[in-house]
């Protein structure tokens, strides 16, 4: 399987907000400075994560992006689904919906290579649904990764 950038530069931006924010929300030119991610990218792929309650927005000078939950609560599954059409490795491996009929195996039912790709996803949901973004800013800390203070509200006298 091999993730979308907008799964991993979602991701990578959600990390920021929830690293750097202090409880204030970031500007998308911020982030995008930050990650080096283009802004208009940034801002397709906060829709998505806007629509799944992830993200919310603010207008205005004091606006820009905040975290819908508490870092604790959002995980890299939820972050993924948002991101992604779907988390299969192959098209056969999926359930009910999930399951795309346009390429339908022959050996439906009857084929033991389906059931190593299902364990498969169901072992890469279990890993990405047991991390939150505040599991990966706890990383983040034990790394070294600085913090960038907010230069919004830097006064010098």
């Amino acid at each position: 399987m091999r993730l979308s950038t907008k799964s991993r530069y979602g991701l990578r931006a959600l990390f920021d907000i929830a690293y750097n924010g202090n409880g204030t929300p970031a500007q998308i030119q911020d982030i995008s400075r930050r990650q080096e991610i283009s802004p208009r990218y940034l801002e397709q792929i906060f829709q998505n994560l806007k629509k799944a309650g992830i993200l919310k927005s603010k207008r205005g000078p004091q606006g820009g992006y905040a975290l819908a939950k508490k870092p604790e609560q959002i995980t890299v599954l939820e972050i993924i689904k948002a991101t992604e059409q779907d988390l299969l490795m192959v098209d056969c491996a999926g359930e009910g919906k999930k399951r795309r009929r346009k390429n339908e195996c022959p050996f439906e039912g009857n084929c033991v290579t389906q059931t190593v790709w299902k364990d498969a996803n169901d072992l890469l949901s279990e890993l990405f649904g047991s991390m939150t973004l505040q599991t990966l800013c706890e990383r983040g800390q034990d790394m070294g990764v600085k913090k960038e203070q907010d230069h919004r509200f830097m006064y010098y006298i």
